[in-house]
């Protein structure tokens, strides 16, 4: 089900609905982790009035199993005569039974709902902050953590179905001491059920595949994945949860899959159902980063209440591609794409911005800024600020460098936001991964607007998911040739003339590469392993850099090469990190979003002795 977060009577009367549609049809329906509330919820779980309306819903559910299929389903459970760990009532992450109008209660917890043992707290989880656990439980009454992974009993057909219920992090267990599969294997149940909150990321269903295809496998039961679609946020990182339940059979074969972001009940008979394998063709990583980032984009405006997008077009990759994605979904009155050029803006780039809306058959406009340039230029340059008591005086100067910032600036902050609220929408950020890593954008500027959809997305990312969009999505060329030939350029000054083939200063795909292993590598790697790998020369190799790709090319020595190394780390730690604090939510599709996922904090750049001792041994070969 599509689960709206901090809505539980909107997700309970989805869930009643279905209970009452399926009466009769099936035995058992389960519903997705944390699917009254919703999960990513900030810090409203301390709101005593919002976990009442949670208990209220969760008796009109357990009711409405009077007449209709038993049923289990996450929520919140508070147990308002205990305290967690920061004096709060005490909340669990639970999984709830009911059939026949009343809760089953936990065999060994001797309580209305069963806890989740594992409460991840990395990335972009923070169960700890909010919620007891089996753990905490078993350490206060002095009993036996697995005590309290127990199977309940579920009467199908006038025969016991022994069930093992588990939630979403209980199965991704190998990182931890405690191991509730393992648990239930010991136990033997009939079927195990896992309740997800599981959100996407590139490549995560062909893990989950592999996990619960080994926990079904290691318990010897089939496996019921039920996991939540749409979209939730922690204030900073959206997030798209693409449901994709499955059912697995006790070998650990794919029987039955639903389609990503579906909405909607598959009944399944697990009793014969592993005679009929439902293939699972394998996954395309482009094709799932653009059903995400589509599903995510469009769910947004719905959950913002807006239909109508503005997207500033440059003539290049980054805005062409979200101008492409927006459009897949929004009428062509609702999308307004907006080319605002300076006297640096070549007509290569301004006809390809054209070229692009009519492609789209979308609305379009050319707003010059050479005028409004020229009032904010002629009023600051050689402008005299003086303190009032005549002591202190400085004169300002705009410099190529503030020009440019100027230019982007006006082009965001000034036109881009009092065109989309002319228009009555919002108006999108372009800016990718790469540029986002070193702060390589203007704040206010090209970094501003209501989302980054690209945000989370390497500069390679953007051109394969451009081919995928002409290629498998229009099916027609949507996104001119031109645009992937053009050289990536900011175009603010004439030393980024494109046709001259000038322009920005990331090279790909080195910088993009470089700073993923920065950003998103599991070891993540700072200047001190990158010049180790530079020096006995397995750099290229270690970036997984294309063959042929030469750093010689681009770096003929050490000093030129140390030089740009140190000036992306410099800034990654440094003023890039304040624009990301400042800059719009991004749509996470990778294990390491910027936001709530990367967490950083505003410092400046150091190196290590190791790093300086590298340094001086490659300036001096």
């Amino acid at each position: 089900m599509r689960v709206h977060p901090g809505e539980p009577a909107r997700n309970a009367e989805i869930m009643l609905r279905w209970i009452a549609e399926h009466r009769g049809r099936c035995d058992l329906l389960v519903f997705p982790e944390m699917c009254v509330p919703g999960y990513f919820l900030g810090d409203a779980w301390e709101r005593s009035a919002f976990l009442r309306e949670c208990e209220f819903w969760s008796q009109r559910i357990v009711e409405a199993t009077a007449r209709g299929p038993a049923v289990v389903f996450g929520n919140v459970a508070v147990d308002w005569n205990a305290k967690n760990e920061d004096g709060r009532p005490r909340k669990f992450n639970a999984w709830i039974l009911a059939r026949n109008g009343k809760v089953s209660e936990h065999p060994t917890l001797h309580r209305p709902y069963g806890v989740k043992t594992l409460l991840p707290n990395y990335r972009e989880f923070e169960d700890a902050r909010h919620f007891y656990d089996t753990r905490k439980l078993a350490q206060e009454i002095g009993r036996p953590w697995e005590n309290f992974v127990e199977p309940v009993t579920l009467d199908v057909g006038g025969k016991p179905l022994r069930l093992g219920i588990v939630l979403c992090e209980d199965a991704w267990e190998d990182d931890y001491a405690q191991k509730p599969m393992e648990v239930l294997a010991r136990k033997k149940p009939d079927l195990t059920l896992n309740l997800s909150s599981s959100p996407f990321t590139r490549g995560k269903n062909g893990k989950r595949h592999r996990v619960f295809g080994a926990k079904a496998n290691l318990i010897g039961s089939p496996l019921v994945y039920v996991n939540c679609a749409g979209i939730q946020n922690n204030g900073k990182t959206l997030y798209t949860f693409d449901g994709r339940s499955t059912v697995y059979s006790r070998d650990g074969k794919v029987l039955q899959e639903m389609a990503a972001y579906e909405e909607g009940v598959t009944i399944v008979d697990v009793g014969t159902s592993g005679h009929d394998k439902h293939e699972v063709s394998t996954d395309r990583v482009i094709n799932e980063i653009h059903d995400a980032v589509r599903y995510g984009a469009e769910k947004f405006l719905e959950s913002i209440g807006t239909r109508k997008v503005v997207v500033g077009v440059s003539g290049g990759i980054d805005s062409a591609v979200s101008a492409a994605v927006f459009a897949e979904f929004l009428k062509p009155d609702e999308l307004l794409l907006v080319n605002m050029p300076s006297r640096f803006n070549s007509s290569t780039t301004r006809n390809l911005a054209k070229t692009l809306a009519q492609n789209l058959g979308c609305l379009y406009a050319e707003l010059p800024i050479e005028e409004s340039l020229g009032v904010s230029r002629k009023q600051l340059h050689a402008y005299e600020a003086v303190s009032l008591d005549g002591k202190f005086k400085t004169r300002l100067s705009v410099e190529n460098f503030v020009f440019e910032n100027m230019q982007a600036r006006d082009r965001g902050a000034r036109l881009l936001a009092a065109v989309a609220a002319s228009f009555g929408g919002v108006f999108s950020c372009n800016t990718n991964k790469a540029e986002l890593t070193v702060g390589y954008g203007t704040l206010y500027g090209d970094i501003a607007g209501f989302l980054a959809p690209l945000g989370d997305l390497w500069k390679e990312d953007v051109y394969a998911l451009g081919r995928h969009l002409n290629g498998e999505v229009y099916r027609r060329e949507v996104i001119p040739e031109g645009i992937f030939a053009v050289t990536p350029s900011a175009e603010l000054s004439e030393h980024q003339a494109v046709d001259e083939g000038k322009g920005d200063p990331l090279i790909y795909p080195y910088h993009d590469r470089l700073f993923f292993s920065w950003v998103q590598r599991w070891n993540r790697a700072t200047p001190e392993e990158i010049l180790e790998a530079y020096l006995d020369g397995s750099l290229e190799k270690d970036l997984g850099l294309p063959e042929g790709f030469k750093l010689k090319t681009h770096f003929p020595d050490a000093k030129s090469f140390i030089t740009d190394l140190e000036k992306w780390w410099s800034l990654y730690n440094g003023i890039a990190v304040a624009k990301r604090v400042q800059a719009p939510p991004i749509l996470a599709v990778s294990s390491r979003a910027f936001g709530y996922d990367h967490r950083e904090f505003l410092g400046r750049s150091v190196y290590t002795r190791n790093y300086q001792d590298l340094k001086q041994k490659a300036l001096t070969l």
